[in-house]
């Protein structure tokens, strides 16, 4: 597989035709923009790996800020949303590096219920196709820091990501909440990589009811 940054330029140029490497189109590329002002009713957390909008074979799409995949709305900078026939996907058939074109941040709000405790847990990579070797990020809840994340790409490569998984435990203040996926690493076009994003509720006031989301009140902040 070609790095991300040449990649692009390969693509740009035309000169990838014969390579058996099939080029996206700027349309598949570069989506117009689109914002979530249709949708005006907070609903549940959805989308968390990623699956829509399809993302060229073998290939990525940029969205920069402003535009949405689903839910998901990217409010500053750039994120790619990459296919498993790019790199390996942690689950389903799509991942995101919070580093598009520069370091990008990427948030959902979803419906919560004030008082109830809420765990997120997701699959952490990163972009092993350019520089720094260590990515880093951080997850807001409500626009707010709550937790930072690093990963080492020393000796990972597009079929073996190397994936580990992360937690955190919040309470929410309102009828609805921001989660948000932050790169801070920069301002290369290789950053960190997210996937299999899940939100699990509690009962009110963080009573865990085993049934409805097992492990819920464990891990770390």
């Amino acid at each position: 597989m070609l790095p991300k940054r040449l990649f692009a330029a390969l693509t740009s140029a035309g000169l990838l035709a014969g390579t058996g490497v099939a080029a996206a189109s700027p349309a598949h590329i570069t989506h117009s923009a689109r914002t979530v002002a249709a949708q005006a009713t907070t609903t549940a957390f959805t989308n968390g790996s990623f699956e829509t909008p399809t993302a060229p074979a073998n290939s990525f799409s940029i969205f920069y800020a402003g535009q949405t995949m689903g839910l998901w709305r990217v409010e500053s900078g750039s994120v790619d949303l990459d296919d498993d026939g790019y790199w390996q996907a942690a689950e389903g058939n799509q991942s995101v590096d919070l580093n598009g074109t520069t370091a990008g941040t990427l948030s959902q709000t979803f419906t919560t219920e004030p008082g109830a405790k809420y765990t997120v847990t997701y699959s952490l990579a990163g972009n092993p196709g350019g520089l720094p070797t260590v990515k880093t990020g951080e997850v807001r809840i409500d626009g707010h820091y709550f937790q930072d994340f690093t990963f080492n790409t020393a000796g990972r490569t597009f079929t073996n990501m190397g994936y580990v998984t992360r937690r955190l435990t919040f309470v929410a203040n309102s009828t609805s909440t921001k989660l948000t996926f932050a790169s801070t690493s920069g301002p290369t076009a290789y950053g960190p990589v997210i996937d299999d994003v899940k939100v699990k509720s509690c009962s009110r006031r963080g009573n865990c009811s085993s049934s409805s989301c097992g492990e819920c009140c464990g891990g770390e902040r």
